[in-house]
């Protein structure tokens, strides 16, 4: 209220001036120039942030602050309290000033930092044929799988963390029931409850292990998830466990919850020549599952190679002439860079010119790779970034963000640049000798299609 009053205090203030300034003046005296100064709006406030999104948006928000560690609560998508406070301890986590607020850089930073996380534990959407059921599953975490008519079983080789999926008939159940009976598990010690007429969940432990429970029902049938795991294991694994609760999809009814988008039947992408024998530098997600590969203006293209931890794939064409292979060298990753792809066709009515973005970029933990804010035109991944000074500072990937959270959630392209290293070692590795001589990136950049089924 006190700064509304000043603000409008300062307004009137100003007027005043104005009006006694800009009175006539006597001839030949030239009036003074006046500069209005604009009253600055009210600072966004948190909720104003929370609000100002839509669903879908917060749905990507949550599940992301929940894989770094810093939300603990449901995937639903609302606005709360708990959201804000855990975006002000991720922004201390990261040093910076705790407004509740994300910038569009730390947004970026977020996204990929959880996408790390998933790709370190292996996360990935299945479906339980025996039930139906679909849930997310740290696979990596969990490799050994058995199933059984009571459900099914997914385990890590030395047995210290568990995932459980079971099911049952049972006459008239209730939420309320369920959980009682569950407390009631022979070496269960329950410290956390959450009782709802649709769900319910139980936490605590079980024996030496921690457990985290979570079951419904549908008519007389039961369906349980129920995670295990080694209290050493805590950091790794707290994280997948918020996630793994929000994807349960007991009763599926209709798309898979928290899986990524449908792959596209034909998919746009660009590609970076590196050598003058038709070596070409792709993302893999955008060439994987191909039926053909074409590159615009030069044919058909194998794939050759992949390193599905960075995300690239290496294309080959055949007796094409006239390549322009982009000299790789000497760029080391730089915060401001020159982003030049081939958009989408449906972004560019139809047409495959070559274009330019600007992007910020900040690293993400120690691997040296950085998330790009903001994000690239669809079509632009596998772009490749300049520095300042025309050099090639890495190859920008668009990376489709999965939601641990209600199907229905719109995922959104987060950017990633991998540093100029990680793809000289990639093509070095595949025997690629790339030692293009030229520093025109428009040259060397060329459109990636990929026909599916």
């Amino acid at each position: 209220m006190r700064a509304m009053l000043a603000a409008m205090i300062f307004v009137a203030a100003g007027a005043s001036a104005h009006a006694q300034l800009t009175k006539s003046s006597p001839p030949g005296v030239t009036p003074k120039q006046v500069t209005t100064v604009p009253v600055r709006p009210a600072p966004q406030t948190p909720a104003d942030g929370a609000n100002a999104m839509t669903q879908a948006e917060r749905l990507a928000l949550q599940s992301d602050l929940a894989w770094v560690g810093d939300y603990n609560g449901t995937i639903s998508g609302e606005a709360s309290e708990r959201m804000i406070a855990a975006i002000k301890q991720f922004q201390k986590a990261k040093g910076g000033k705790q407004t509740g607020v994300l910038s569009a850089q730390e947004r970026s930073v977020l996204a990929q930092t959880a996408r790390r996380r998933q790709e370190q534990v292996g996360w990935k959407m299945v479906t339980d044929p025996g039930t139906g059921v679909q849930l997310g599953i740290p696979a990596k975490l969990v490799p050994q799988q058995t199933s059984d008519a009571g459900g099914a079983k997914w385990s890590s080789s030395g047995g210290a963390i568990e995932v459980l999926l079971t099911r049952r008939k049972q006459a008239g159940p209730t939420t309320a029931g369920l959980a009682d009976r569950e407390k009631k598990e022979p070496g269960r010690s329950v410290s956390y409850t959450a009782v709802k007429p649709d769900f319910f969940v139980l936490s605590g432990l079980q024996g030496p292990k921690k457990f985290y429970l979570r079951g419904t029902f549908r008519g007389d049938e039961v369906r349980i998830l129920t995670i295990l795991y080694d209290p050493a294991t805590e950091n790794t694994v707290g994280p997948v466990v918020i996630a793994m609760s929000s994807a349960f999809n007991p009763f599926p009814a209709g798309g898979q919850a928290g899986a990524p988008p449908a792959r596209k039947s034909v998919e746009y992408s660009t590609g970076v020549v590196v050598s003058e024998d038709g070596a070409i530098i792709a993302d893999r997600e955008a060439t994987e599952g191909c039926l053909a590969i074409t590159i615009g203006g030069f044919g058909n293209a194998d794939r050759v190679a992949e390193d599905g931890d960075r995300g690239l794939a290496l294309l080959r064409i055949y007796g094409a002439r006239g390549l322009k292979p982009l000299n790789l060298a000497g760029g080391a990753g730089v915060s401001a860079v020159d982003i030049v792809g081939i958009a989408d066709p449906q972004a560019q009515g139809g047409r495959s010119a070559v274009s330019s973005v600007k992007a910020e970029g900040t690293q993400v933990g120690g691997g040296g790779d950085s998330a790009l804010s903001p994000s690239p035109p669809p079509g632009f991944s596998g772009a490749a970034a300049l520095d300042g000074g025309g050099r090639f500072a890495g190859l920008a990937l668009l990376k489709p963000l999965v939601v641990a959270g209600p199907a229905n959630a719109a995922a959104t392209a987060q950017a990633a640049l991998v540093r100029p290293e990680t793809v000289r070692d990639f093509l070095k590795k595949h025997r690629v000798d790339a030692a293009g001589s030229s520093t025109g990136a428009r040259g060397a950049v060329v459109r990636v299609i990929c026909v599916r089924k």
